[in-house]
């Protein structure tokens, strides 16, 4: 039998988590699959670095989202791909990719939906036409993957039928994200960090759903009080001369670093660079980069993050949710970040903050570290579960130690970045294909 035929077909190849969650999946892939790649526009870095892997990409050259005469234009190339299965990546791919597929006679179709908040899908807020269209298009495919438990509660809640539904968890490369002393120094060095500064890092596209401003913000707060401290943004997007102005406003121009949007290859190295890891995003289906943390040791602030948020606390110790809106967050975030680098804010931090925080205890000078006296005995106490999900909990007792293998000042690899190992994701994935082309092959409906 030969080896199946699989185009996966996205809205464009641009900087971003799905994009480099393409990437990855392609490369971990079971064999045997020939892989092909098509984007409807915009064929940026990650169109180049598939090639480079090896991975044919082409690009149809669609003008928008109302450009209807890419579809013919697609059918076309599907027909002359001879594909066995469809697989569609982010909103409007999916809606003309579904449709596409089905004209050309393609009956193995599926789709991943990367990218549904409570709110918005793909940073755009959520309407009753969006949902109309792509509850339409849902049904041309024979399942649609979820990247978390959270999308897939979504995908239920707009209309799409649970037996339709497979939750695949996104996937990282965890071992190209272990803590590398010589890569943290080489990156410090090309930003212009000093050694000893304490750098508080964000990765995301620089949109207003991502609250980086929260972020500057908070940090703009106890900068008077952290001489040695540093913020790095990594990322680029419609926002950055936005939060340029801000950081200068808030008189940390000369503080903020800005790394530009990073390759795969490159962001290990920036993840090694930082000490403390904030994502003050409002609204994820996943948080590939707050994973991605974790997998770097670093301890971790999130306001919400699906791929941590429906696991048990002890999944992840070192990441906890920071909440609030406004002036609250902006609060928030100060006080992790003078915690995390031992401010000397009015008063020492408490330690039990020290020990509530998940930071090794070695990376916060002793002066820096109040202790309050004898601590009554805790009482242990399961989390409290909230619709289906773990709410956040008060830390009893103290983090425990790192084990001997973690580097100084980095946290040991938590058990939820092992739930997210990329060549999982890829079985999983290929697993379904199999059952979908076997569908298709006895005639069963999709």
């Amino acid at each position: 039998m030969s080896a199946p035929r699989v185009l996966h077909l996205i809205t464009g190849l641009g900087t971003g988590g799905a994009e480099h969650q393409l990437r990855l999946l392609l490369r971990h892939m079971p064999a045997p699959v020939v892989s092909e790649v098509v984007t409807l526009t915009n064929p940026g870095p990650v169109a180049d670095a598939l090639r480079a892997d090896g991975v044919p990409v082409s690009c149809l050259g669609m003008r928008g989202n109302r450009d209807l005469a890419a579809l013919p234009r697609l059918v076309r190339l599907i027909r002359r791909g001879r594909y066995d299965l469809v697989h569609t990546h982010l909103y409007r791919a999916c809606v003309y990719g579904r449709l596409a597929a089905r004209l050309a006679g393609v009956r193995a179709v599926v789709a991943t939906e990367h990218s549904l908040g409570e709110g918005q899908i793909e940073g755009r807020p959520l309407t009753a036409g969006a949902r109309v269209l792509y509850l339409a298009s849902e049904r041309l495919g024979g399942a649609t993957i979820a990247v978390s438990d959270s999308v897939a509660r979504r995908l239920a809640d707009w209309g799409v039928r649970p037996s339709r539904i497979r939750v695949v968890a996104n996937g990282i490369d965890a071992g190209r994200f272990a803590f590398d002393p010589a890569a943290r120094a080489a990156e410090r060095g090309r930003l212009g960090l000093a050694p000893d500064a304490c750098v508080v890092g964000g990765v995301g596209r620089l949109v207003p759903g991502k609250r980086f401003d929260a972020l500057v913000r908070g940090f703009a707060e106890v900068a008077g009080e952290l001489p040695a401290a540093r913020l790095l943004l990594v990322g680029d997007g419609p926002e950055r001369e936005r939060l340029r102005l801000l950081a200068e406003d808030c008189g940390v121009a000369d503080r903020t670093v800005w790394a530009g949007a990073a390759g795969a290859d490159r962001l290990p190295g920036l993840l090694a660079a930082m000490d403390l890891f904030v994502s003050p995003s409002e609204d994820e289906a996943f948080g590939l980069a707050v994973v991605e943390a974790l997998a770097a040791g670093l301890p971790v602030r999130q306001v919400t993050c699906p791929a941590v948020d429906d696991l048990p606390p002890d999944e992840a110790p070192g990441a906890r949710r920071i909440g609030g809106t406004g002036a609250s967050l902006v609060a928030e975030i100060a006080t992790e970040i003078a915690t995390a680098a031992g401010a000397a804010v009015p008063a020492a931090i408490p330690a039990s903050a020290v020990r509530a925080s998940g930071i090794p205890a070695a990376a916060v000078p002793a002066s820096a570290v109040r202790e309050e006296g004898p601590r009554p005995v805790a009482v242990a106490a399961g989390p409290v579960r909230v619709s289906g999900s773990v709410s956040d909990s008060v830390p009893v007792g103290p983090a425990p130690a790192p084990p001997s293998s973690a580097p100084a000042g980095r946290l040991p690899v938590p058990p939820a970045v092992r739930r997210y190992d990329i060549a999982h994701t890829a079985r999983q994935v290929k697993a379904l294909y199999d059952t979908l082309l076997d569908e298709a092959s006895h005639g069963c409906p999709g």
